[in-house]
């Protein structure tokens, strides 16, 4: 059984009607439910206001993965569960990352760049499967048509990706890697763009489709208990360095 925690913020829906109407009991819970109804996974949530954000050292210890959804409290979320979730990653837990997700402490710790990129509301994207051999491209069709989303577009500043899988492309003519994979320590990540909470992207399932492939992707291969702070996981050798010994 595949143990996954869905986290989300929890704020845009009980603050914005419009959100509300799209998600009324939050986006992790329209996750967790379509997560849910696969035999091979075991679903949790976790949100912001929750002590120490929901992700204490025990539930990520018994999390494989946890998919990550954030947007309006990025700066306040706490630093030092960021730090956590990032130990937990380079010792083996998978990650999906979900839009606004990309700027989070979480990423700009594990990929170390400013994690920037061009955006505005209310656009149409086409979005590409790019890397049709992939595990998460599996049973996905060539492109997939999403009426309204919020654009994201390049430069996005990023660390070059293990795989491009997908790549969207908006009516206003802008392209963005969309859909990236990365390998930090032991741990699996998957970046995946389409989200914004105006619009009911999650509700639909190839969209849904996508997410259950990528958790499925970032199930870990070796798992191990998560080093200390500042530590360095080499995945070849699944050796710990303490930070004295970083590369």
């Amino acid at each position: 059984m595949i143990r996954v925690t869905v986290w989300n913020e929890f704020q845009h829906e009980r603050t914005q009607e419009k959100v509300k109407e799209i998600y009324p009991d939050g986006i992790h819970t329209c996750i967790a439910k379509f997560l849910g109804q696969e035999e091979d996974l075991s679903v949790r949530t976790a949100v912001f206001d929750e002590e120490e954000h929901g992700l204490t050292e025990e539930v990520l210890a018994n999390t494989d993965v946890l998919v990550f959804w954030n947007h309006m409290l990025q700066e306040e979320f706490s630093d030092d569960v960021a730090e956590r979730v990032r130990r937990h990653v380079l010792a083996g837990m998978g990650l999906v990352v979900l839009h606004s997700g990309h700027y989070s402490k979480i990423m700009r710790k594990l990929l170390g760049t400013s994690m920037t990129l061009r955006w505005r509301h209310g656009d149409r994207e086409r979005l590409f499967c790019t890397c049709p051999t992939h595990p998460i491209a599996q049973g996905i069709p060539a492109w997939v048509d999403i009426p309204e989303e919020e654009m994201y577009g390049e430069f996005f500043d990023i660390p070059k990706p293990d795989d491009v899988v997908f790549t969207g492309w908006f009516a206003g003519g802008e392209v963005f890697r969309s859909g990236c994979t990365f390998t930090r320590g032991l741990g699996k990540i998957f970046y995946f763009q389409p989200g914004h909470e105006e619009y009911p992207i999650y509700h639909m399932p190839v969209i849904q489709k996508i997410i259950k492939n990528g958790v499925r992707w970032c199930v870990p291969v070796v798992r191990r208990p998560a080093p200390l702070d500042n530590a360095w996981v080499n995945p070849s050798t699944e050796e710990v360095y303490l930070s004295s010994h970083q590369k």
